[in-house]
């Protein structure tokens, strides 16, 4: 210890500077100065002369001169503060002597500077007010001291941002234990290098300072570099250096048995936790184990949060300090703002947060400065404007207030489907098949007994073309030519009228509230808390309605609803211009709150007694709200459904979606997506009979009438488009006809044709060749005896003898084997022994010798063992199953028993005049495999091989699911490309799901784009389109960190502009792969994009991948299916990771017992969708192959049917009668 201290205190000695000793020495001489002075006074007065003040240790500035007592606390105080900042104090025990407490700068000590005066009231029934004064000094002083902490708490900000203070916050102790992540995750993606090099950073900077220290990394397993805890020396700090420099990734993040052998060390007063990936354990089970293992202990632990985003990590960590009384920081590179949540720099942001407000309060009482009769006036409008409602503040039209100016139109307005039974196609008799059916001729078919077929009539090419009618069926038309070109500009005439009452639909209140039709009407207004902010909004659009629609309606009335149900009148009224100002003077008077309460509303509109004494019933109810109701949505609609029907009363839904968000301090009793109360909203005009209507600030979403006219244009349209179809046949036809007598011409000019040449016969007249007459059995023997007459064999041919000599009857020879008119199948070779013929060495003998023998073919099928390699290939599913399929490895179960010799017949005996099977039928078992039953052949032990295989390749298959569902893949699929663009999508839409697509992002760059692609590019768009890189750059390492990077500053906002982005993407030549992420529809037309996007791929062959984020639109999810399926790409849409690796799991714990549990998950992406109807395929095979073997036991043997008869004992002994055995017969003597 003595060797210690003298080694501390020359280190002391050597850090003073050589200005400081010349600073203490200056003083020393200035000191013992006075007493020599002293001693010469008495004898003669020295003259006066400047003594020069050496430098103070701590520089002072011009505003710190010490002027009051008060000032030498300020002195002190800026001690105070470099002393804090060296000595290495945490924030909460720096503010113990900084805080705006301890320096008297709370609002408390402002209000007691002041002097409280209570003047005299003017009248004597007024209450006299208390006022307070200040003085201005006081007031801009307590402000400036204000200041300057706020100053001083952003500069020890900085100070905590500065080194390795950045990443691991201050380390405070004597004795210190760091525990470091060295997991896989924490050390992949090339994080290794940055993570050693800061740790060795934090060795130089703050760790070798300490007493102590003891390093120990973490995986699935614990490695500590000491048993125990070493004194810091040179030696020590290099061991570290060194041990540091070695640590690779060792598994998992085991952090539990890291704390368990930590907290075994003696010595350790303060423990460095560094995480980067979330750990094995729950919170709860590592807090509950610290907190049992330090009762009677005091162990602060710091944890320290290393670039990692996962959000449980940080709450663990934050757990763990706060329960252990450490503290917690937080360092992410992405996101700057995480390091904020730190505790040391989150305490003094709050600090600085405090005495802002003070400061605001300063402000605030500078206003009311002026005098007493400002303060008073400026308190009592205050008191007022708190009383109005907060309405009263939203921004209005021109003239709001105003009187209506009533418009009452001069007809009734319908229902787009009641104007298309009028003005449709059909109903002016357009439609295309109307106008084809009387030149529209089905062709004929009829059986002809001469030739024995059924032959369908031939229509001359010149006459008619074949056009496929609506029911699916082709008809021979005649083309007129004349009346088609008529007829397309009737459908061009119809178009037009179409699109102008499309046009008319979507202008002035139509817009809002589609065609009011009915005569008696009711308006069901929603006025919620949550419209508090649309409340102008909603009040403009019923003065629209009641301008331009309720004129000219019978009786009307006006229910507004949210917690509690208001109307205007208690019956229906007829639109008087007093009643329609009246309604809306009472509108202009409405104030929202409350919840959606539509059952009330509805049922004082549709149950009400006055309308119906006086016969005013409504016809229609117009349903005017932003979300769904209280209610549930079964209960709404069975009440709507029992009040509706039976009478002409409709419902009809208007949903206008101003803002998706809710407000704040406000929640409905019942909150769904915009999507989500869409549905509902429809499904509830729908069971009314009414109209869904949905719209917004930019226009119309969604309208039924609107889409049902435009429904019936595009019908048009398509009409318009089969007649040039027509025509454009019957055109050709003609050049083809013009054609042909040209060439005929030139023949007959060069001499080559005679004048009276015939014309082409149509394909249709042309002869086909006759099929030669079969050979008889005495025609094959002739012929067979004149092919070896001369043959110099020994054997010879044996004469040909009748079938009825021979005392067995005969098979069927195959050359009667097919019928009149059918082919007969060519007879494969028999296999017969090559030989070759040579001389002996006795006279003219020869000799053979056979050169080569036929193989013999087994009939039987061999169960074939797949193999699949381990390692996964970087392509798509339907490429994969081309190569691993079960029928590309033979192991598809139908074909195995699908051969011919399995065929079950049944044939016709004449003597029995009935059909029956032949004996070796009941041998085998028979099953039905597609609608055919075939004999099953194959034996128990190769069914049982057979699953064995079977199970292998659903291992497998499984392993490839599991491999699609993690890490990128489960968002993006397989980037098969080599030279990609990623389109994201950022419109506003995307702000809840903002943060999981930059982790999902990073991932990408990483795991797929910088191992497998060669080049790559980023697209980023929503209301326009911003590009990462000009055009497309190679992975390096360098230009994925600049991805990552550019990533992560996206912002949701605007709208999707789908087609600008893919025009982008295209722009690029060397791009054959696009991957589109986007969680709804484009702004533009969805067959807009599809058409631009085929122009910009014609003769470029560019896949379009698309991706769907997050989206529960079916409209939109069909678009891009369309698009991936139009430009040869692939739909993917992101599911849950849960669902897939928890489905195979249990798959793999079942051990395929059962077919249909675990139920596969809904894929919907095209290459989970193929792999898990592969996957399915496989385990139906396999539970039908169990059950077949099964069918072995329970089909009898031969030898069981032989012996059947026999008594069981015998059987039981193994004995028969005569002696035999009940040994089984094999395959082969049971086919004998």
């Amino acid at each position: 210890m003595a060797t210690e201290e003298s080694e501390t205190s020359s280190l002391a000695e050597e850090e003073i500077s050589s200005d400081e000793a010349e600073t203490v020495r200056r003083l020393h001489d200035a000191s013992s100065q006075p007493d020599e002075t002293f001693i010469t006074e008495s004898r003669k007065r020295p003259e006066w002369r400047d003594i020069d003040i050496p430098p103070a240790p701590y520089p002072l500035s011009n505003d710190m001169f010490i002027t009051k007592v008060e000032h030498t606390k300020n002195l002190l105080r800026a001690k105070d503060v470099e002393a804090g900042f060296g000595e290495g104090q945490s924030s909460e025990e720096w503010l113990i002597n900084h805080s705006i407490e301890h320096e008297g700068l709370t609002i408390k000590d402002v209000l007691n500077k002041g002097k409280v005066t209570q003047p005299k009231a003017k009248m004597s029934s007024e209450k006299p007010m208390k006022h307070v004064q200040f003085e201005a000094t006081d007031i801009n002083e307590f402000e400036y001291k204000l200041n300057l902490a706020i100053e001083q708490y952003h500069k020890r900000i900085k100070w905590l941002l500065q080194g390795t203070k950045r990443h691991f916050g201050l380390v405070k102790g004597t004795k210190v234990a760091v525990l470091i992540d060295t997991s896989d995750a924490n050390c992949a993606f090339g994080r290794i290098n940055a993570f050693k090099d800061e740790i060795v950073h934090l060795i130089d900077e703050q760790l070798s300072t300490k007493d102590g220290l003891y390093f120990m990394s973490f995986g699935t397993d614990v490695q500590p570099l000491w048993d125990n805890v070493r004194d810091v020396n040179v030696r020590t700090l290099q061991e570290a250096r060194e041990w540091m420099a070695r640590r690779e990734g060792t598994g998992g993040c085991n952090l539990l048995r890291a704390l368990k052998k930590v907290l075994t060390i003696k010595k350790v007063n303060y423990l460095l936790i560094i995480l980067g990936n979330c750990p094995d354990q729950t919170t709860e089970i590592l807090c509950n184990y610290v907190e049992q293992c330090m009762v009677g202990r005091a162990l602060p632990i710091h944890t320290v949060a290393y670039d990692c985003s996962n959000h449980m990590t940080n709450v663990t960590l934050r757990t763990l300090a706060e329960r252990s009384g450490g503290r917690y920081h937080c360092y992410a590179s992405g996101c700057t703002e995480q390091i904020y949540t730190g505790t040391d720099i989150s305490i003094l942001l709050r600090e600085s947060k405090r005495a802002q407000d003070v400061i605001a309060k300063i402000k605030e009482m500078r206003t009311g400065m002026m005098g007493d009769a400002l303060i008073s006036i400026m308190n009592e409008i205050s008191y007022e404007v708190e009383k109005l409602p907060q309405s009263r503040f939203l921004p209005r039209p021109p003239n709001h207030s105003g009187p209506l100016n009533i418009e009452t139109p001069n007809f009734q307005p319908k229902t787009s489907e009641v104007w298309l039974k009028t003005n449709g196609l059909k109903g002016k008799k357009l439609n295309l098949y109307q106008v084809l059916s009387p030149n529209a001729f089905s062709p004929i078919e009829e059986f002809i007994p001469v030739i024995k077929k059924v032959v369908t009539s031939q229509v001359h090419e010149k006459s008619m073309a074949q056009f496929q009618w609506h029911d699916g069926t082709v008809k021979n038309v005649h083309v007129d030519p004349t009346m088609l070109y008529d007829y397309q500009k009737r459908l061009g005439a119809i178009v037009k009228t179409y699109e102008r009452r499309v046009d008319w639909l979507s202008s002035g209140s139509r817009r809002i509230w589609g065609t009011v039709c009915e005569n008696r009407v009711v308006i069901l207004v929603d006025l919620s808390i949550m419209n508090a902010n649309y409340l102008i909004h909603i009040q403009h659009s019923l003065r629209l309605l009641l301008e331009e629609q309720m004129g000219n309606k019978a009786y009307f009335n006006i229910v507004a609803f949210g917690s509690v149900m208001k109307s205007w009148k208690k019956s229906l009224q007829p639109p008087t211009p007093e009643n329609l100002q009246s309604a809306w003077k009472w509108v202009l008077n409405l104030e929202c709150g409350g919840s959606r309460n539509f059952l009330e509303g509805y049922k004082y509109a549709v149950e009400n007694d006055l309308d119906e004494k006086f016969h005013t019933a409504a016809q229609g109810v117009y349903l005017f709200t932003s979300g769904v109701p209280d209610q549930q949505e079964d209960v709404v609609c069975s009440y709507i459904a029992e009040t509706c029907g039976g009478n002409d009363l409709k419902l009809h839904c208007i949903l206008f979606s101003a803002d998706d968000n809710i407000t704040s301090g406000s929640m409905p009793g019942r909150y769904a997506n915009i999507n989500k109360t869409a549905e509902a909203l429809k499904n509830m005009a729908h069971t009314g009979r009414g109209r869904f209507h949905w719209f917004n600030e930019s226009g119309i979403i969604e309208s039924d009438d609107i889409t049902a006219v435009l429904n019936e244009r595009d019908r048009a349209v398509n009409y318009s488009q089969k007649c040039a179809m027509l025509v454009d046949s019957v055109k050709r036809r003609a050049e083809e006809r013009r054609a042909i007598k040209y060439q005929q011409a030139l023949a007959i000019e060069n001499g080559q044709q005679d004048k009276k040449m015939l014309h082409k016969r149509p394909k249709s007249a042309e002869k086909k060749a006759l099929i030669p007459p079969k050979p008889t059995q005495l025609f094959l023997a002739r012929k067979q005896l004149l092919e070896n007459r001369d043959s110099d064999s020994s054997d010879k041919q044996k004469p040909w003898r009748p079938q009825s000599a021979k005392a067995t009857i005969p098979g069927v020879s195959s050359s009667h084997a097919g019928c009149l008119g059918e082919k007969v199948p060519p007879s494969k070779k028999s296999g017969r022994p090559a030989t070759q013929v040579f001389y002996t060495e006795v006279g003219n003998d020869v000799g053979v010798v056979f050169r080569q023998y036929p193989k013999d073919r087994s009939v039987r099928k061999h169960i074939r063992q797949p193999i699949i390699p381990d390692m996964e290939e970087i392509i798509t599913t339907k490429q994969w199953l081309k190569k691993y399929s079960l029928l590309k490895l033979g192991l598809d179960l139908h074909k195995l028993c699908a051969g011919p010799d399995c065929t079950h017949e049944k044939r016709k005996v004449g003597t029995l005049h009935r059909r029956v099977a032949a004996k070796y039928c009941s041998i085998f078992p028979s099953v039905e495999i597609k609608g055919v039953v075939k004999h099953l052949q194959l034996l128990p032990h190769e069914l049982e091989e057979y699953e064995t295989q079977v199970e292998r390749l659903l291992k497998r298959y499984v392993s490839r699911l599991q491999w699609l569902l993690s890490g990128s893949r489960r968002v993006f699929g397989v980037i098969t490309e080599k030279k990609v663009a990623i389109l994201v999508d950022t419109s506003g839409s995307m702000g809840p799901h903002l943060p999981e697509l930059k982790k999902e992002l990073a991932s990408l760059v990483w795991d797929q784009i910088c191992l497998n692609t060669e080049k790559f590019n980023l697209i980023r768009f929503s209301s326009d389109v911003d590009t990462w890189q000009v055009q497309l750059v190679e992975p390096t390492d360098e230009f994925c960190h600049d991805a990552v990077q550019w990533q992560a500053t996206f912002v949701a906002e605007g709208n999707t502009n789908t087609l600008g982005a893919l025009e982008e993407a295209f722009q690029d030549s060397g791009v054959d792969g696009v991957y589109l992420l986007t969680d709804g529809k484009p702004d533009q037309s969805a067959s807009m994009v599809l058409k631009e996007v085929a122009k910009m791929n014609e003769g470029r062959g560019v896949h379009v991948n698309t991706i769907s984020f997050n989206c529960d639109d079916s409209t939109a999810n069909s678009f891009l299916k369309q698009l991936a399926s139009e430009t040869g790409g692939r739909y993917h849409r992101c599911h849950g990771d849960y669902d897939g690796h928890m489905f195979a799991h249990r798959l793999l714990t079942s051990e395929f017992q059962d077919e249909d549990d675990p139920n596969i998950p809904p894929f919907e992406g095209d290459d989970l969708r193929r792999l898990g109807a592969e996957i399915m395929k496989a385990r139906q095979y396999l539970t039908e192959s169990r059950q077949w073997r099964s069918l072995h036991s329970q089909t009898s043997k031969p030898h069981q049917k032989q012996y059947s008869k026999t008594s069981p004992e015998l059987l039981d002994a193994g004995k028969v009668p005569n002696g035999t055995s009940t040994r089984p017969l094999s395959a082969s003597a049971a086919f004998r």
